[in-house]
């Protein structure tokens, strides 16, 4: 799949929005740590997915009802679904310099990812720091994806090609409504 920037400008996919505050002072120090033992920033990439996908739970793993979108809150609260681990990603990436984009794809509800381009590199990878458990096993992988889950196109399942380098408004509506996660399952987009 060809993946299609919603921005031809890439500096947009280092900017900070409201969902991905990468000014805040807990997103810089957590990169400053994460960065602390990266040799370069394939292994600073590395660092910052793996932190998200297992030192923050999604949050329908563990029943908490918590409902987190900026990345700051993600990382203070330390839980959230797709969306939010998402965004979380994003702001790390993109504090250290590394183009960052927000993608989804459609199953009963849509799910959220991270792309990102390293330097030097002329394409995209995407990622999925959703979070491991029996029967989900995504990786941080730039030769292959592999992500939570394959898409089934016999399902009527799909993959959004487009990068946003801001949440989809959809996204960032039914999280900011939400008043817990049972109301949030209630709200999800299931189509962009």
């Amino acid at each position: 799949m060809e993946l299609i920037q919603n921005s031809p400008d890439i500096s947009d996919y280092l900017a900070a929005c409201e969902a991905i505050d990468h000014g805040h002072p807990l997103v810089r120090s957590t990169a400053a740590t994460l960065a602390a033992d990266a040799l370069d920033a394939y292994t600073y990439a590395k660092a910052a997915f793996t932190f998200v996908r297992d030192a923050i739970p999604h949050s329908a793993d563990t029943g908490d009802p918590r409902v987190t979108w900026r990345a700051s809150d993600v990382l203070a609260q330390r839980t959230g679904i797709c969306y939010a681990k998402a965004h979380a990603l994003a702001a790390l990436l993109r504090v250290r310099g590394i183009p960052a984009a927000l993608c989804y794809q459609k199953f009963d509800v849509v799910h959220g990812l991270v792309a990102l381009r390293l330097p030097g590199a002329h394409r995209w990878a995407r990622q999925d720091p959703r979070g491991n458990k029996p029967g989900i096993d995504a990786q941080f992988r730039l030769d292959r994806e592999q992500l939570a889950f394959p898409v089934r196109a016999e399902c009527n399942e799909l993959d959004y090609p487009v990068l946003f380098a801001e949440p989809h408004p959809l996204v960032l509506q039914c999280l900011r409504e939400a008043v817990d996660r049972p109301h949030l399952w209630q709200t999800l987009p299931t189509d962009l």
